[in-house]
């Protein structure tokens, strides 16, 4: 029988419909400061929390801020999605708990970074009795909302995933570092004390002095690098996948963005906890206007080591073999890198006057071309 008053069922989101249930501050736009996302009660976790809705990010990514207060802890926390954590302000620590009922806990401050595990309990707790703490994490939240679209399953179910806990050493600011090639050595650990100090490996591929290390975290699908510019420089032109979420935590500078045939670029000029996720295959180049190297951590679903789509696996900086490809080719190779001779002779030009605005020296005579 066919109820004509029936309110038909299409083109739903589960995880916008969650969002609005939760009743989070939603702050959205191309790029934003993590420092200015509007923050209201959550309860879930018994914090201040706020959603960083990116336009054109895609479907995959989440980004939330959560606030604590002095003194303050989370209400205890379990859920069926994978989360990396950054820390914006604050000291603190987190406790994780495991379905046998062991524990592992760490001790955080800012730019401490740090994966919890999947499924695994866990509560986070401000070390401070003065001072609030500020986190962000990027989770797959979206993507597990739209896939199962029942709550109750993504925020009750028991089932341990033992095979994510990793090593004991990994709670502890350890790890094991995996050397392939310039743009694939990954870091694989659970947490990170400090991102601004960690070491890098060699990424010249993409600018003279350029540095990066990519993370395996938990175990998981969630990806995460870590790149650094160095100081008065940028970095090639290249383009990749939706849902990159790039975070500035040093240095000073902006990012243009453009697709091919666009007359004008776009822009991004970021300082700490400015976010911005490049569009689909979108180029985008990195420019650092101060005489201090600019690090930047980029966070997805498909991670290095579970690229999870094919697609991923194609866009990234290469599968392992030891070989450029995707965003470290160039486009002349089928790649989606623009080396220095071939890029839009504005881009210097740009650059060179937002050098003078700073009164920094620049450190190329030439596009890519070091001053000795």
């Amino acid at each position: 029988m066919i109820d004509a008053k029936a309110q038909p069922r299409y083109n739903l989101n589960p995880y916008k419909d969650w969002a609005d249930r939760e009743g989070l501050p939603v702050t959205e736009g191309i790029g934003l400061d993590l420092f200015a996302v509007t923050l209201g009660d959550w309860p879930r976790f018994g914090a201040r929390g706020g959603i960083a809705r990116f336009k054109g990010s895609g479907d995959y990514v989440a980004m939330f801020v959560l606030e604590l207060g002095a003194g303050k802890a989370t209400l205890p926390q379990q859920h069926l999605y994978e989360e990396l954590v950054f820390v914006l302000e604050g000291r603190g620590s987190t406790q994780i708990e495991f379905g046998d009922g062991t524990k592992r806990s760490f001790e955080w401050g800012p730019r401490s970074f740090f994966a919890v595990p999947l499924n695994a309990k866990y509560r986070h707790f401000n070390g401070s009795g003065t001072a609030r703490a500020l986190m962000v994490s990027t989770t797959n939240l979206a993507q597990m909302m739209n896939i199962f679209h029942n709550e109750d399953f993504i925020f009750n179910t028991s089932f341990t995933f033992d095979d994510r806990i990793g090593k004991n050493e990994y709670y502890s600011g350890e790890g094991d570092l995996t050397m392939i090639r310039q743009g694939n050595d990954f870091w694989e650990t659970n947490f990170v004390p400090d991102m601004g100090t960690i070491p890098l490996t060699d990424y010249s591929d993409r600018g003279p002095g350029s540095s990066n290390i990519k993370f395996v975290l938990g175990d998981g699908i969630m990806a995460a690098h870590m790149s650094e510019v160095a100081p008065a420089t940028y970095k090639k032109g290249h383009r990749h996948r939706e849902g990159v979420h790039v975070m500035t935590l040093s240095g000073g500078g902006y990012s243009l963005l453009w697709y091919d045939g666009d007359k004008d670029f776009g822009r991004v000029d970021w300082k700490y906890g400015t976010v911005f996720p490049p569009l689909e295959m979108q180029f985008h180049q990195h420019f650092v206007t101060s005489n201090e190297p600019s690090r930047y951590l980029a966070t997805a679903v498909g991670s290095f080591r579970y690229p999870l789509t094919q697609r991923n696996k194609l866009n990234g900086s290469g599968d392992g073999s030891g070989k450029r490809q995707g965003s470290s080719l160039s486009i002349k190779e089928g790649g989606n890198q623009i080396e220095y001779e071939d890029q839009d002779p504005r881009i210097h030009q740009i650059w060179l006057e937002e050098m003078r605005k700073n009164g920094v020296t620049p450190r190329f005579s030439a596009p890519g071309k070091l001053i000795s």
